[in-house]
């Protein structure tokens, strides 16, 4: 069953955007290579461009597992929280399925 991780985080804009957008594009890059990837977007918040919100899709949560314990992902979210100053959300979702009757 598919699962969808939720990451949020916060993003100062002007040069500790200019920072880590390039780390976050390298984060995606790597997750593409990943077992069980399905697919994911970045959003920013409309009432406040700060707040990031990554959806990131897969096909199990052991494959989501083993990509947000992975030494490479491990690595760049380093970068990321060091630039951030803040540690990033995850909070991860499976479809709710309702048994008939």
């Amino acid at each position: 069953m598919a699962i969808e991780a939720i990451i949020k985080r916060r993003v100062q804009q002007g040069q500790q955007a200019k920072q880590l957008v390039p780390l976050l594009m390298q984060l995606r890059a790597k997750a593409v290579q990943q077992p069980g990837y399905l697919s994911s977007e970045t959003l920013s918040n409309i009432e406040n461009p700060e707040e990031c919100l990554v959806i990131s899709r897969w096909q199990t949560i052991e494959d989501w597992n083993a990509w947000v314990t992975s030494d490479t992902r491990a690595a760049i979210q380093a970068r990321i929280d060091e630039i951030a100053g803040s540690e990033q959300e995850i909070k991860v979702y499976a479809p709710m399925v309702l048994r008939p009757g």
